[in-house]
């Protein structure tokens, strides 16, 4: 059986109209992944752990139920008794496109690694196949908890871990940009797996198309990238060969809140299986797809419930 562990944090989600109605849930860029990972794969044939740290309070011991009811493996995210979930507000315009509102400064989360529980689970990581997380997921530490998580996956890689990585990058996260970029320059080297979307790049590096995207990425030795392009589908590299993968855009698009996040967990499953590039990001494509046509970044797990077997078959 495979092994993945994602990182990053999980924050209550709050979406609606402003001093309207509003509806409570909860999502985080690499707890999507992990749900709807969970929700796709054969759980004899790939186990989905999420490390995190939540609060003891009613709301975070209920979102950790919902993990485990997903199929989520739950036995490294730490608890901390001073610190509670982060929250955020969803607000979309009449294209489904949303803005952010984030209260996360003193999240569980954020003070992960230094918590006294944390150096066994790096121990736990060396035997795992891979480890997935975002720019989010560094962008929320303190910066010594950052340079310090990248000498972890340093060591996590030559113990043979191969390492996904989503850029995701969010500005208010971060000092600065050239923060960002330096971050980001460390980390890149490790990566086995580049996840990215054109306008998180273009933002970053000023890149000015996929081509200077991707120039930019080989040179940092990754062996895979990935460029996700919404309504166009995708970009893969490998070997020197770039593969277009077209999808097929929708008529109605409800909220795009996780499009990127289910689109890497539909690319995962297929790759931890030893499917193509083009296969992984065609099942990326499709469950985004489903994902975008409902609102949240967690949507109802029946409307994605055939794609276990038509992903496992």
């Amino acid at each position: 059986m495979k092994k993945i562990a994602l990182l990053g944090e999980c924050m209550i989600e709050l979406r609606g109209e402003p001093f309207g109605n509003m509806w409570q849930s909860y999502g985080g860029d690499t707890l999507n992944t992990a749900t709807y990972l969970a929700r796709i794969s054969s759980p004899n044939k790939l186990a989905v752990h999420y490390v995190s740290a939540l609060g003891t309070d009613k709301l975070c011991q209920q979102m950790l139920a919902h993990w485990q009811e997903d199929n989520i493996q739950t036995n490294w995210v730490l608890t901390d008794e001073q610190r509670n979930a982060g929250l955020y507000l969803i607000q979309l315009d009449a294209q489904g496109e949303r803005t952010f509102l984030y209260w996360r400064n003193q999240s569980a989360a954020r003070y992960l690694l230094q918590h006294i529980d944390f150096q066994p689970i790096i121990e736990e990581l060396k035997h795992v196949d891979m480890i997935y997380l975002s720019g989010i997921s560094l962008a929320i530490l303190p910066e010594k908890d950052r340079l310090l998580l990248i000498d972890i996956l340093t060591e996590l890689k030559k113990a043979g871990v191969e390492i996904a990585f989503d850029s995701n990058f969010r500005p208010s996260l971060w000092k600065d940009i050239s923060q960002a970029q330096a971050c980001y320059t460390q980390l890149l080297p490790l990566v086995d797996i580049a996840l990215v979307t054109i306008d998180d790049e273009q933002q970053l590096w000023q890149d000015n198309d996929e081509q200077s995207i991707l120039t930019r990425l080989i040179q940092f030795g990754i062996p895979k990238i990935i460029i996700k392009k919404g309504s166009q589908g995708a970009l893969a590299w490998e070997n020197q060969l770039q593969i277009v993968v077209k999808t097929t855009p929708l008529a109605t698009v409800v909220d795009t809140t996780s499009a990127g996040d289910s689109f890497n967990a539909g690319f995962l499953v297929g790759y931890l299986q030893g499917k193509s590039l083009k296969e992984c990001c065609q099942q990326g494509n499709q469950l985004a797809g489903i994902v975008i046509q409902h609102k949240g970044a967690i949507i109802d797990k029946n409307a994605t419930a055939h794609l276990c077997h038509q992903f496992n078959s």
